[in-house]
């Protein structure tokens, strides 16, 4: 596989993470986009610029970037240099059980991090070696679960977290977001989401990009992506994830995704380790 193609690491025994690696990423190209799961990266080699919402830095080799789920985001090489990272998808209510064990928290469900981004070594150099210890097929499950859940109980305790309404919250918003997230095969009018929110169309526009740093037209995109990319991990045909995404064809389908995901269906069809 050539050093500019991603590559995935997946184990069905281990449903609450996914990785994904790339050795030279400058010929990747991350339009603003969002998951539904929390994500962490390490940089190993080279700078990219980095945005997170409202907020716009430069990371490099040894940092480590944070991303809340839904939180707009998108990292690009910066010059002619390779530029390779590490990346952790991890199940937002599986890292929720963990930050309520460690920090004895009464509150349920996920607690965003405060911050976006590390230059922790303990976090790049465990981070690494997670990854590795995750792609060796000589490693054994048990060894995988408890390096997972002690990694992870470790960055709860090393990140603050914020309280989710440090963001500008309005509960008609969550709502729009929801309508879209469950009606995302769908075609919607902005009529449609204005009326099950109770917002008007200026203002949910205006306030919905500041909430979710895109517009309502783009999250829709974003969620159909995020549809089929779980259609893709469950073993569908690209033809018929792209369908029941909601895409009027397989072509578009992948042309969408690969902008958001920096990389093409059939690539993360297939991953890189042994499952």
């Amino acid at each position: 596989m050539a050093d500019h193609s991603p590559q995935f690491w997946r184990d069905e025994r281990l449903p609450f993470v996914e990785a994904r690696a790339i050795a030279d990423g400058r010929k990747i190209c991350y339009s603003l986009h969002s998951h539904e799961f929390f994500s962490i990266g390490a940089i190993t080699a080279g700078t990219s610029s980095y945005i997170n919402g409202e907020q716009q830095l430069q990371v490099k080799t040894g940092d480590v970037v944070i991303i809340n789920p839904q939180q707009a985001h998108g990292c690009n090489p910066i010059g002619d240099r390779r530029w390779s990272y590490i990346m952790f998808y991890i199940d937002t209510a599986w890292l929720a059980r963990l930050q309520q064990e460690n920090t004895r928290s009464r509150h349920e469900g996920f607690t965003p991090f405060t911050a976006i981004a590390s230059q922790d070594p303990r976090l790049f150099a465990g981070l690494n070696h997670l990854y590795a210890l995750l792609i060796d097929p000589l490693r054994n499950h048990l060894e995988k679960q408890i390096a997972l859940v002690d990694y992870f109980s470790e960055l709860t305790l090393c990140l603050g977290t914020a309280p989710t309404l440090a963001l500008e919250f309005n509960p008609k918003l969550e709502t729009a977001a929801v309508f879209i997230r469950n009606h995302c095969t769908q075609s919607l009018t902005l009529e449609a989401i204005c009326q099950a929110s109770g917002l008007s169309p200026s203002y949910l526009i205006r306030a919905f990009k500041k909430r979710y740093g895109m517009t309502p037209h783009a999250y829709l995109v974003n969620q159909r992506i995020q549809y089929g990319h779980r259609l893709l991990k469950r073993g569908f045909p690209i033809a018929a994830a792209a369908s029941e995404s909601g895409f009027a064809d397989q072509a578009h389908f992948q042309r969408t995704f690969k902008q958001l995901l920096a990389a093409t269906p059939g690539q993360y069809q297939i991953p890189s380790a042994n499952k």
